[in-house]
Parts: C-alpha cells; structure tokens; sequence
C-alpha cells in the first residue's frame, strides 16, 4: 500500500531534524515550496506541516512562516525531572520496586492517549519511588514499542523510566495535567498510606520527534509531594497602577 504524500512530507521533515540538518529555531520550507518539492496540492502539504505543528516538531508564526520547535522537555510551568535526582538533591536516599513490567493490549482510552490502535500492543510498567525507604510516588506508565522497542528489558532499579525514554526518544513536548484524587485500596498499598489521604496525580503525555512516546500517571501523597514553577515576566517599560 503506498504511503500517503502528506505522509512522506512529514517523514522527511522529520529526518532533517534528526538529521542535525535543521536546527533549533530553523525555518522550514514553505506549503508552496513543498507541494512543489513533493507534488501535491497545498492542501497536502498544509496537512503535514499542521499535524507536525500539533505534534509539538514545528511551530508556526503568522506572516513569518514555519520553524523547528525548541526542544525542551517541559510544558507550561511544570519541568520534567527525574525523580531520583529529586531525591538526591535533597540529600534523600532513592530506591524503587518495580511492580509491573509488561505488554498489553491496549484499551480505547490508553490507545487514545498514545495515539495508537485499539488493542494494539503497548507496553506498561509500575514502579514505586521512595526516598528513604518510604514510598514518594507511584508511576504507572503506557509506552509506545516502536519508540522505545527494548522498553522491557531496561533495569529499573537502575535507572528511571525518565531516563530511558530521555536517552532513546529524546523528548520534545509535554502536556500535563494536575489534580487531587482519593487513592484506592491498591494505591493505598502501594504508598503505605493507613487511610484514604488525598493525592496528587499529575497524568504526562510526552512526545519525541517520532510521536507521542509515553501516557503515565504519577501519584503521590499529599503530605509528601508538590509541585512547583516559576514565571518569569519581562519588563515592557510602561507603568502599570497598582
């Protein structure tokens, strides 16, 4: 079956990114420049370039054109960190339990999130941090095979699931979502909590230049965990009333 054109656009922009030939900031050719370049309508190569844009690969600027994204690992205020660093710079002693490592078939709402079939095969880890020999987070994560095909295999107790997908599908976008839950008795367990103390859950979408990579949910006690950021404003020189 032959591969279709938007199709092959966004594969060859993609191999120029990964490539080094297009850098940071870089401006992409144009819908014109490709629907001449690949033979097709603009419509067509429209497509490609909005799919990437979506996709966190490109970023586009009305009247100025399209360029390759910043690759930061992070979204809004939240940075991604690596947990065991986490607890390392608080002079903490980091461990973990991998609990689960497998694949599975995946369900509608997790095939949603990775942007894959439904029932096609994903892989699935549950790893418990602590600090201190005290459980700090529980990470359930989906992950997608082709980005990240010897997921199963790695060692979790020494080195993080961050730091894995980091190394094999460097990350370029990252979309969060934080809310407080109330543990179920599974949850409980997990995090040696004696009743049913609020949480934290932030779920992380992440997506490397390939697609989205990783759906996890990380969980944490209220009383051990928190979240942070920073804005930074700059200063336009004009006076404001108080």
């Amino acid at each position: 079956m032959p591969v279709p054109k938007f199709t092959q656009i966004k594969q060859f922009i993609v191999d120029k990114i990964r490539s080094g030939l297009w850098l940071e900031n870089q401006r992409v050719p144009s819908e014109n420049e490709l629907a001449k370049q690949f033979t097709v309508s603009r419509m067509t190569a429209r497509r490609a370039l909005s799919e990437l844009t979506d996709a966190g690969i490109l970023t586009r600027s009305q009247g100025l054109g399209t360029f390759v994204a910043s690759f930061k690992s992070q979204s809004s205020l939240l940075e991604i960190k690596n947990i065991a660093n986490e607890v390392k710079e608080r002079n903490g002693n980091y461990s973990c339990t991998v609990q689960v490592l497998e694949s599975i078939n995946a369900v509608a709402p997790i095939a949603i999130a990775l942007g894959v079939e439904v029932d096609s095969v994903v892989y699935r880890s549950v790893i418990i941090h602590n600090e201190n020999d005290s459980p700090l987070q529980v990470e359930e994560r989906f992950v997608n095979p082709p980005l990240a095909k010897d997921y199963l295999q790695q060692d979790f107790t020494a080195l993080t699931p961050h730091e894995y997908l980091s190394t094999v599908a460097p990350l370029t976008q990252a979309r969060h979502t934080v809310e407080a839950i109330t543990p179920n008795s599974e949850m409980c367990q997990w995090l040696n909590l004696y009743n049913e103390e609020p949480c934290l859950q932030v779920i992380r979408r992440t997506w490397s230049v390939n697609g989205i990579v990783s759906f996890a949910r990380l969980i944490s006690p209220g009383s051990k965990y928190r979240l942070g950021g920073q804005l930074t404003f700059k200063n336009n020189n004009k006076a404001h009333n108080a």
